[in-house]
């Protein structure tokens, strides 16, 4: 029986969402084709004459995305079940559903995915069945040989702008920590669950030679379970000495755990990516962030001492936000000198509030709440200072101008600066980016909570 697993956006990596599953339908018997969308075009041919179709929905922009998507596929093979599976797909269900998606499929959901094929394989019926898919499974290596070859992905960037073929791999799948904001926790529910140690060697095995150098961990936190990230690195080490990698830690782990990062260092880790979201203590209590202005500081200078360079992402614009605030983050990011570590396009990302987030039920957000907007597949929420709304407009039109063309870094901030002290009334100090150390980044600019851009629905 032929199976097809289509990709829209996996943050620029080779998806770790279709190779995955690949492998365990393969093993299943299944004719399997990947193809992502976000590096080449719509396999027709394929899609014409699979029996199964199932899109990775991991994230707000891919869910987007999906939905155009859909109406290509149902009009070129109609009588194919439809299947959507990832984080993102649960939240969306009504709206996936409508756009003629069967099952939808959270959490951990390769063993789901297979009991979907065998069924159809037996002649049996899948209407009814479960699709929650929160229990361990027995992970196993994924698949990647029918993927785009990894030059095509995302790329390591250095000091002086030399490219490094980068893979991607995860550890661990979901998170302990219940974040209001983060879209892993209506799909995890505070669970996570371990890869294991072999099997991630072997993943990043079949990507060294692809000709990977580097590796990105997207575990949402590497430090959910320390003592298993640290046997991963470790064995690692040994096995690949001269391999790189980064890493995503909350501010507080970051803290907590400092006694780890010397060894992170030692082991190949370039740089580690933490979710500050804001430097307002009244958002990081709203958002349940589990972290203080102060702590984030804290964390930065641990991580300075032992040479650990530190990515900070952000949500800048929530309903908190005021004019005043806004420029206290742009002050905050030039004054610890982190200018050349944020993408633009964390100075410009709106939060969302997709169905099942924790924001529902919160106290803090309840008297900001809008209705629910189906297009963009997130409820609407209003500004406590409706000034901001005119800023957020005008820095999302050079973020959307500048990122592209591939505009300076410094360039991009600076617009931003002199725009926000012109939208609060303020006279632009004249700013210096000063950063004496190397910085190493990744060349996919874009962000898991970003909706998507003009160029990546043209794509499809």
């Amino acid at each position: 029986m032929n199976v097809v697993l289509l990709s829209t956006y996996d943050l620029g990596h080779q998806p770790f969402g279709l190779a995955s599953p690949a492998a365990w339908l393969k093993r299943a018997g299944a004719n399997v084709v990947c193809n992502d969308l976000a590096v080449e075009d719509l396999n027709t041919t394929a899609v014409v004459a699979a029996d199964l179709i199932a899109l990775h929905v991991p994230m707000h922009t891919a869910a987007r995305l999906s939905l155009q998507l859909l109406r290509s596929v149902t009009a070129l093979n109609a009588r194919a079940l439809l299947v959507c599976y990832g984080m993102y797909a649960p939240a969306n269900q009504s709206d996936l559903k409508d756009a003629g998606v069967e099952i939808v499929i959270g959490g951990e959901a390769e063993t789901k995915l297979v009991e979907v094929y065998q069924r159809m394989l037996d002649g049996q019926s899948v209407r009814h069945l479960s699709t929650k898919a929160l229990t361990k499974q027995q992970y196993i290596r994924p698949d990647r040989c029918g993927l785009p070859d990894l030059y095509k992905y995302a790329h390591l960037l250095g000091p002086d702008n030399e490219i490094t073929i980068a893979g991607y791999s995860e550890t661990s799948r979901g998170c302990k920590h219940l974040c209001r904001h983060c879209p892993v926790v209506p799909a995890y529910g505070g669970r996570f669950f371990i890869v294991g140690v072999n099997v991630v060697l072997e993943d990043i095995d079949q990507q060294v030679e692809m000709g990977a150098r580097h590796i990105t961990f997207g575990d949402p936190d590497f430090f959910n379970g320390p003592g298993h990230a640290m046997r991963v690195v470790e064995a690692l080490a040994k096995r690949h000495p001269k391999l790189t990698y980064d890493v995503t830690i909350k501010v507080e782990h970051l803290r907590h755990h400092h006694e780890l990062l010397p060894r992170l260092v030692e082991t190949g880790c370039l740089f580690v990516t933490t979710a500050v979201e804001s430097f307002d203590d009244t958002v990081l209590l709203a958002l349940n962030k589990g972290h203080s202005r102060s702590d984030f500081s804290d964390a930065l200078e641990i991580c300075k001492a032992v040479g650990l360079q530190v990515s900070p992402t952000f949500v800048p614009f929530t309903p908190w936000t005021t004019p005043e605030s806004y420029l206290d983050l742009l002050q905050q990011i030039v004054l610890l000198e982190l200018v050349l570590r944020v993408a633009p396009i964390q100075l410009a990302i709106r939060l969302l509030v997709p169905r099942d987030s924790l924001l529902l039920s919160s106290p803090f957000f309840s008297r900001f709440l809008g209705s629910y907007d189906a297009e963009s597949l997130s409820y609407l929420w209003h500004y406590a200072d409706p000034g901001m709304i005119l800023m957020e407009q005008k820095i999302r039109v050079i973020v959307e101008k500048d990122v592209p063309i591939g505009v300076p870094i410094q360039d991009t901030f600076a617009k931003i600066w002199r725009v926000a002290h012109e939208s609060a009334d303020r006279i632009a100090p004249s700013i210096s980016v000063a950063n004496c150390e190397p910085v190493w980044s990744m060349s996919e600019p874009w962000y898991c909570c970003a909706e998507p851009t003009a160029e990546q629905f043209d794509r499809l």
